[in-house]
């Protein structure tokens, strides 16, 4: 429908996601619960490997919450559907890479959507804040996740000032991964893509798991359940066809074909 604001292509592997919420793709709930199906669908569809999202237009990327649809009733506590807000930071079990094309401007709820991806790429002009501290709430996803991601203290100052970053600072403190031109970005995403869509589809699933698990973990409790076989990704990919492709690719000599079982 051409009212949805979740736009989706799929080309071969690869989900793309475009956030279209004129003017500035701030999320409500319904589109919250849109971006949840979405993501959903792609993490049980065998045949997709890799997501990008992106927004339109070359202005926002995504501000976050939609304040004038919480003006006209939405709850900040009411259903945001699978994945939590934005459909993706709180999604159990995903285990394919996510790219996030920042086209813009990226702030409060924009910005933790960002941060549940996988690897930021952003447009030379994009900039980043978490404003919530001057509405007097709470960045609460950004608060879990920011200070694990970057220097404390510039995390801190970000959650406690609001104050506005460029992208240059932003990579520089390894918030995001690489800058590019903006009439660039999207192809250097796909490029990505499809980098990524070329590799093995179960290395990525037990990588994202022991990484996402082990991150409250002592480093000899995660090492003892992946020997123990107690993470099911890892278990899957020891067990698996790919598993032994890796191995005869390598001894002849040649480039493996992955089948993702």
């Amino acid at each position: 429908m051409s009212d949805n604001p979740i736009k989706t292509h799929v080309d071969g592997h690869i989900l793309e996601v475009t956030l279209d919420r004129p003017k500035a793709n701030a999320i409500d709930l319904a589109t919250s619960r849109i971006m949840g199906e979405v993501f959903t669908q792609f993490r049980d569809d065998p045949d997709l490997r890799v997501a990008i999202v992106t927004a339109a237009g070359d202005k926002f990327f995504c501000p976050g919450w939609d304040l004038k649809a919480a003006a006209d009733g939405d709850a900040v506590d009411g259903d945001y559907g699978k994945g939590g807000f934005g459909g993706l930071q709180e999604l159990r079990g995903l285990n394919k890479p996510v790219i996030a094309a920042v086209n813009g401007i990226c702030c409060g709820g924009g910005l933790e959507l960002a941060l549940s991806a996988d690897i930021i790429l952003a447009a030379e002009h994009a900039t980043f804040a978490l404003p919530e501290i001057r509405s007097g709430t709470v960045a609460d996803a950004a608060s879990v996740k920011l200070p694990k991601r970057i220097p404390y203290h510039i995390a801190m100052e970000m959650l406690l000032t609001g104050r506005w970053i460029e992208a240059e600072e932003a990579a520089r403190w390894g918030l995001i991964n690489h800058i590019h031109p903006a009439d660039a970005l999207l192809n250097e995403a796909r490029k990505l893509a499809a980098t990524l869509a070329s590799g093995p589809p179960l290395v990525y699933a037990a990588i994202k798991e022991i990484v996402r698990e082990a991150e409250d973990m002592k480093f000899q409790d995660a090492m003892n359940r992946i020997t123990k076989s107690q993470f099911a990704t890892v278990e899957t990919l020891y067990r698996s066809e790919d598993h032994l492709e890796g191995a005869r690719a390598f001894a002849e000599k040649r480039d493996p074909v992955w089948k993702g079982r």
